[in-house]
């Protein structure tokens, strides 16, 4: 049985450097949300040499755009978004901080390569578990860009957050070595 990784956000360099493509992680902490309009605002707001309105050194980003929340809970449905929405923009957060980010598929040879030179990890989350996930966050509350709808920012207070590493600072991708692994099975 694979043993699951229990980290704490924000994230350092040492618990990244103990995270390798394949681990599973439940993230505890705090996490922020942002898909691709969120991250359009983030980046432009870092050329014209504004404030973010967090720091993200340290930090979380789960690409995701939750549906409204039902009475008395915290949040809706909150399933990943497709990660290479956002390959434009990571590069940049990661060079000022960003310690680690959730969504789905694949990510691009540029976040690969800031992932390894800057000390980031790209965590997945299961997709098709929306609802399920969902029960992992206790707190939600908007923190800026409330016009983007469900793709405001937001901060999430997680307990047990699960998740798997795909790309780590040692150039580990699970995509990758998956397909490797699978393809080089004798068939009958």
């Amino acid at each position: 049985m694979i043993k699951t990784k229990k980290i704490t956000t924000p994230l350092t360099d040492d618990v990244i450097a103990d995270l390798r493509a394949g681990d599973k992680v439940e993230i505890s902490g705090v996490l922020y949300t942002a898909r691709d309009a969120a991250h359009k605002r983030l980046v432009q707001m870092i050329k014209d040499g504004q404030p973010l309105p967090f720091d993200v050194r340290g930090q979380v980003i789960y690409f995701v755009g939750p549906t409204p929340a039902k009475p008395g809970m915290p949040i809706g449905s909150a399933g990943p978004t497709t990660a290479g929405r956002m390959d434009f923009y990571s590069p940049i957060l990661i060079e000022l901080g960003l310690k680690g980010m959730i969504g789905k598929g694949a990510r691009s040879e540029d976040v690969k390569n800031a992932i390894v030179n800057h000390k980031c990890v790209y965590f997945a989350a299961i997709g098709g578990v929306a609802a399920l996930l969902s029960k992992k966050i206790k707190k939600a509350e908007i923190l800026a860009f409330e016009d983007l709808g469900t793709e405001a920012i937001r901060i999430l207070h997680v307990e047990d957050f699960p998740v798997i590493v795909i790309n780590d600072i040692y150039g580990g991708d699970l995509y990758k070595e998956g397909i490797k692994q699978y393809s080089t099975v004798p068939t009958p």
